[in-house]
């Protein structure tokens, strides 16, 4: 399966990120098959940039891009994204939120 998603270029503190094409089971920072935009959040304001042409065309392929991929075309007007972002409101349970009817444990016998 192909993936659509970043791989990190750059200095430190300085990122940068490629928007490659490549297969599900290489390596983040291994070869790709195409180079299909950039992005860079430490610019001001952050910069990005696709060619919308090639990834609707490996979107029509059966490329799917990653969840930070996929909000960013979303941003950029890409339709039918949501269906690739993850939710983001999650909520995590805390011990002190559990559920009434949910019994500690077996009782002590004195």
């Amino acid at each position: 399966m192909l993936k659509i998603r970043l791989t990190r270029i750059g200095k430190t503190k300085q990122p940068s990120f490629r928007v490659v094409l490549q297969e599900h089971t290489a390596p983040v920072k291994g070869k790709f098959i195409e180079e299909l935009g950039f992005y860079r959040p430490a610019a001001k304001p952050k910069e990005v940039k696709f060619e919308l042409d090639r990834v609707k065309h490996w979107l029509k392929m059966g490329a799917q891009p990653s969840d930070t991929v996929a909000v960013l075309l979303k941003k950029q007007g890409v339709e039918n994204m949501d269906a690739f972002i993850a939710p983001r409101n999650k909520k995590h349970l805390s011990k002190s939120a559990a559920p009434a009817d949910a019994s500690p444990g077996p009782a002590a016998s004195a």
